[in-house]
């Protein structure tokens, strides 16, 4: 397949911004801070969701990556968990979309595309995972967002996966992000790598793309 037939590109895009980050892009390791992210310990299960969730907001939000938590948690609606498996590596960034009454902090219940997405049979039930919460999701602002855009060109794909690749300092006022994501249908697989550059001073996006490796 010709990865030029299959290329998304975005540029100059005024009225994309994210709030600024109050660390300047050679005042921080990217990975090491990726490292340092709090990591809990706890267990996933899966839901099929419904049309009414506690917080307004709809189970198939981000692509059905979502996620119910207890009513307790010291997380909030609308904010994002990476859950992680780590029987084999596998990640998902899941919005909050609901809270159960009677969860502790570390147990969480997955929608069913995103319980699927790390890797597991629904017919295991429950998941031993590690949760990395929001607000250390800062970092990777822009792979999160590639991520939405790779769900949006890529309809009918389910993201299986997805890893930062690489961070650059192009110039004072540029930076560019990449990232890998590998997807699945049925028996297709693709890998799609996405950048982003954007002024770090603005967090404006100057360009964005998506190419088929």
């Amino acid at each position: 397949m010709n990865p030029s037939s299959h290329m998304y590109q975005y540029t100059q895009y005024p009225y994309l911004y994210y709030p600024k980050s109050t660390a300047r892009a050679n005042e921080f390791n990217y990975f090491e801070t990726y490292n340092r992210q709090q990591v809990i310990h706890g267990q996933a299960t899966w839901t099929t969701g419904g049309q009414v969730t506690k917080c307004g907001i709809p189970w198939s939000t981000n692509n059905y990556m979502t996620v119910a938590v207890g009513e307790n948690s010291p997380y909030h609606c609308g904010e994002a968990l990476k859950v992680r498996n780590p029987a084999n590596g596998r990640e998902v960034i899941a919005t909050i979309v609901d809270e159960v009454r009677g969860f502790p902090n570390n147990r969480i219940n997955l929608h069913r595309r995103a319980f699927e997405t790390l890797g597991v049979n629904l017919d295991q039930g429950n998941l031993n995972v590690e949760i990395i919460p929001s607000p250390d999701l800062e970092e990777e602002r822009w792979g999160k967002y590639l991520l939405e855009l790779v769900q949006t060109a890529y309809r009918g794909f389910d993201v299986s996966d997805y890893r930062a690749v690489s961070k650059t300092e192009i110039s004072a006022n540029r930076i560019k992000e990449t990232f890998d994501y590998e997807l699945h249908r049925a028996q297709e697989e693709l890998k799609i790598r996405g950048n982003v550059v954007y002024n770090p001073e603005t967090d404006r996006v100057i360009s964005l793309n998506l190419a088929e490796v």
